[in-house]
């Protein structure tokens, strides 16, 4: 009997759930200038996929210092929304360490991409399309993770721990944002699964 292969991107966030009950308040604020560091990534993510659209395109390749600098930018905003979504109470790191597998400097969250030695060259060119019924479901996932994110909230504020199902509930929409975006923006070329689960 063959195991299932794991998908080629994964998220994860361990640690506590005992979460101090005034951090809810204050974290979002403790946050900003990791966001802002952040949306900066973002924006350097958009103009490294672009390079990697040529490169795909013409090489079947993505070279692997731009493929481990776009992890490095998924890894950074995932340390830090678990942070800004009170998912967690330590501080994340200003860690810019371009890597494919997760460096470790964070212990509450893992981001790892496996990279591809060769891709598709068509595949590019319609990626976004064949994406679309995924994000018509992460657009709905997204309305009850931010429901959920606001539960959690007020969870968090009257019992200090974050509730389990919810809390996993909230990893898991991440993660599949996380895979979707990795097969659009050209880290690999398996169609994602339609699931929040780990593996």
């Amino acid at each position: 009997m063959t195991l299932a292969t794991p998908y080629p991107t994964q998220l994860g966030l361990k640690g506590t759930r005992h979460i101090a009950r005034w951090r809810p308040l204050v974290q979002w604020l403790l946050a900003v200038p990791q966001l802002l560091i952040a949306y900066v990534l973002s924006l350097l993510r958009g103009v490294l996929t672009f390079i990697a659209f040529f490169t795909v395109l013409f090489t079947r390749r993505i070279p692997r210092p731009l493929f481990d600098a776009i992890a490095m930018t998924f890894r950074y905003e995932w340390r830090v929304a678990s942070y800004a979504l009170f998912l967690r109470e330590d501080y994340p790191p200003f860690d810019f360490q371009s890597a494919s597998g997760d460096d470790g400097l964070d212990p509450h969250t893992v981001v790892t991409f496996t990279y591809p030695e060769r891709m598709s060259r068509w595949q590019p060119l319609i990626k976004w399309l064949l994406a679309v019924p995924h994000y018509l479901v992460l657009f709905l996932l997204s309305i009850a993770a931010m429901a959920s994110v606001i539960v959690g909230f007020f969870a968090v504020l009257i019992t200090g721990e974050y509730p389990l199902g919810i809390r996993d509930f909230v990893v898991g929409v991440y993660r599949y944002n996380l895979r979707v975006q990795a097969y659009v923006g050209l880290l690999t070329d398996s169609y994602p699964p339609f699931s929040l689960q780990p593996g």
